[in-house]
């Protein structure tokens, strides 16, 4: 028999949910069948699957060993480097500024060296991270950005702040801003685009259409242009949706695709620019939790601006580089 207490980190779940992450060999089938028939108790006693858990309770589990990870495990991601470009850092939340190149979460190269296994480990190094004294919670990021692009995602250092910006993020309250390049003279100065996109998981790529059909879900791009040079544009850009590819293939829809997308636009126009890779670039947050009641820990975000200042293409671009191209 092992017992588990619940911390702070694990509270307010349903029990059915919080053994999905503290025991993840365990199947959900065996959970639902262990519960029912005892072998997994709350307090000493017969527990539902819908239980809400709290503070101090104690869960125990009659189960084989083999269902539990083993230290190692637990501590995969030491593997990966733990150096990490910080924005902006408190005892909740980190905004990291992620290179290009650098992929969030483990993808099909299944290399360790992702972005939330450097937080872990970096956080880990501090002491504020100690696996073996969690039982579902582990420091997970808030946003993802594509390999190649540079910018900010955000880390949540606890299950509260975790929570809160999902939400926030959803309710859009979380503002996200952009610049790339983009290729020829947008029509307008600014504007608000508006399409319908479909996600192709097998080939990881999106189609736009003009027009909704089966299977999309409509796109918001709003966009700023801030100068033109020769044949190309340096654009901010507001996602009022998140989905995936939206900015390039948004802007690849309505013919000027980002400079050095190889996948949403021509990598032939490219050429001579020395970028192998979309000129984007995920460069400021602002929190917006004004009128909210239910920013808990994170109340003092609100209306706070983080900016990324290195952006290389951008300086590159008002140096006029590109301006013989």
């Amino acid at each position: 028999m092992r017992e588990i207490t619940i911390g702070p980190n694990d509270s307010g779940q349903r029990m059915d949910k919080f053994l999905l992450k503290a025991v993840p060999s365990l199947p959900q089938s065996l959970i639902y069948k262990y519960l029912r028939t005892k072998r997994i108790k709350c307090n000493g006693k017969r527990c539902e699957n819908s239980s809400r858990l709290q503070v101090g309770d104690k869960i125990q589990l009659f189960i084989a060993d083999e269902f539990f990870l083993d230290a190692d495990d637990c501590r995969a991601f030491l593997a990966a480097s733990d150096t990490l470009n910080i924005l902006y850092e408190d005892n909740n939340i980190l905004l990291l500024n992620k290179p290009v190149g650098l992929v969030v979460h483990e993808d099909s190269s299944n290399s360790a060296d992702t972005l939330i296994n450097r937080v872990q480990h970096y956080l880990f190094n501090k002491g504020e991270y100690l696996p073996e004294s969690e039982n579902s919670f582990a420091p997970a990021l808030c946003n993802r950005i594509d390999r190649n692009t540079q910018g900010i995602v955000i880390a949540a250092k606890n299950a509260e702040a975790l929570r809160i910006l999902n939400q926030k993020i959803k309710d859009r309250k979380v503002h996200k801003f952009y610049l790339c390049i983009v290729h020829g003279r947008l029509p307008k100065k600014q504007d608000t685009l508006s399409a319908f996109l479909r996600k192709d998981s097998s080939s990881n790529q999106v189609q736009v259409f003009d027009q909704q059909r089966s299977g999309c879900k409509t796109i918001l791009t709003k966009y700023r242009v801030l100068q033109v040079r020769g044949r190309f544009s340096l654009v901010e850009v507001e996602l009022l949706t998140g989905r995936t590819h939206q900015i390039r293939a948004h802007f690849s829809h309505i013919g000027h695709p980002l400079l050095g997308d190889g996948k949403y636009g021509f990598q032939k126009d490219s050429q001579g620019s020395g970028f192998s890779h979309q000129a984007l670039c995920a460069y400021k947050l602002q929190f917006d939790f004004s009128g909210d009641s239910d920013a808990g820990c994170l109340q003092y975000l609100d209306g706070k601006c983080f900016e990324i200042q290195d952006v290389p293409f951008r300086d590159n671009f008002l140096n006029g580089k590109f301006d013989s191209l």
